[in-house]
């Protein structure tokens, strides 16, 4: 039986939905938005959050209020009613991917509650012992880039990995310096982002210092072009990829098999299409880690569940959210950490 069949015909009975608000400031010029969708019935209430990168989408939604999702389901037919939804109003999303962040939301939320409802977590229903999870943590080294980011989080933790977004101005000297500091465990090149603020170009002269700095490190989503893919033809073993993975045909589609792909669950949106991808991957030998979208609140500790249960060695962009700050506090769990699957429903305990 797959993973999604074990769960797909859980029973489910929503008697109302509510919305809450979240946001955090991130710097200056950034204030992160998301949304907690909140699923009740049979004394029981399901989470999930939305992690639509848009904050005008998430107040939108907030002004129009929950749609009415009132029944009685199982996780099959209320997915698959999901799926028949327009969940933005009938406004255009800015990404179509987003239409998936938030179906996703509300097919958490509701896996939760029915779980809750069943009286069982979702590792005691799919029999899967949770384990420790390993986790880095993915930071942007400013502009210009310097390796204070690392440093200053170094002196308080200092068995911290990073997953590492490297920039053009990237030279020499600051490649040696981070490589010296033995925190690396990947390296971003978010090459596969279009339209975006972070893009970034195929650059031959940033590839190559990435390659012979970081001999160990995994090379997540270069962009492939006649220079770059013959400095990366040689490490293929560790290029892995993120941007473009929203379903087994992405991963399928891939200029050459990975050994490993980066399985972020709301870019799936439906939990049936996450649950397979990892029956693929496993029946392939392919390995996954999961990735994080500045979420913030309850998605932070399903995904870091989800690592606990499908993936919990790789790189997982799963940090505690203490690590969002500039400068992260005291007393944050290091890697790695204790799975603290909740007894009930889909969640990992606080």
């Amino acid at each position: 039986m797959s993973t999604w069949e074990k769960v797909a015909d859980l029973p489910l009975e929503i008697e109302r939905a509510e919305l809450e608000p979240r946001e955090q400031d991130v710097s200056s010029d950034f204030t992160r938005k998301s949304t907690i969708i909140h699923l009740f019935g049979g004394g029981e209430e399901g989470l999930g959050e939305d992690v639509v990168y848009q904050a005008d989408e998430h107040e939108a939604a907030w002004a129009a209020g929950p749609p009415d999702l009132a029944g009685t389901w199982t996780l099959r037919s209320f997915s698959e009613h999901l799926g028949d939804l327009d969940l933005f109003g009938g406004q255009e999303p800015e990404t179509p991917v987003s239409r998936n962040y938030r179906r996703w939301a509300y097919e958490s939320a509701a896996l939760d509650l029915a779980l809750r409802q069943a009286g069982t977590s979702l590792h005691a229903h799919l029999g899967i012992e949770p384990r420790p999870i390993t986790y880095v943590v993915s930071l942007r080294l400013g502009q210009p880039s310097t390796i204070d980011p690392v440093t200053r989080r170094l002196a308080h933790y200092p068995d911290l990995r990073f997953k590492l977004d490297p920039t053009a101005d990237w030279d020499d000297d600051l490649c040696v310096a981070l490589a010296e500091t033995g925190s690396v465990d990947s390296v971003d090149l978010k090459g596969q982002y279009s339209g975006t603020i972070v893009d970034n170009p195929a650059d031959p002269g940033l590839y190559q210092r990435v390659v012979d700095h970081f001999p160990d490190a995994w090379i997540e989503d270069p962009k492939l072009t006649d220079e770059t893919d013959a400095i990366l033809r040689p490490h293929r073993d560790r290029i892995t990829w993120d941007a473009p993975i929203h379903s087994i045909a992405d991963v399928e589609a891939l200029p050459f098999p990975p050994k490993t792909v980066n399985v972020k669950p709301s870019r799936f949106g439906a939990i049936s299409a996450l649950f397979d991808a990892y029956d693929w991957l496993a029946e392939r030998g392919i390995g996954a880690y999961g990735g994080g979208q500045f979420e913030l609140g309850v998605g932070r500790g399903q995904i870091q569940l989800l690592a606990a249960l499908f993936h919990p060695d790789g790189p997982n962009d799963t940090s505690p959210t203490g690590f969002h700050e500039p400068d992260p506090p005291p007393g944050i769990e290091p890697s790695p950490m204790a799975p603290k699957a909740a007894p009930l429903g889909f969640r990992r305990e606080s």
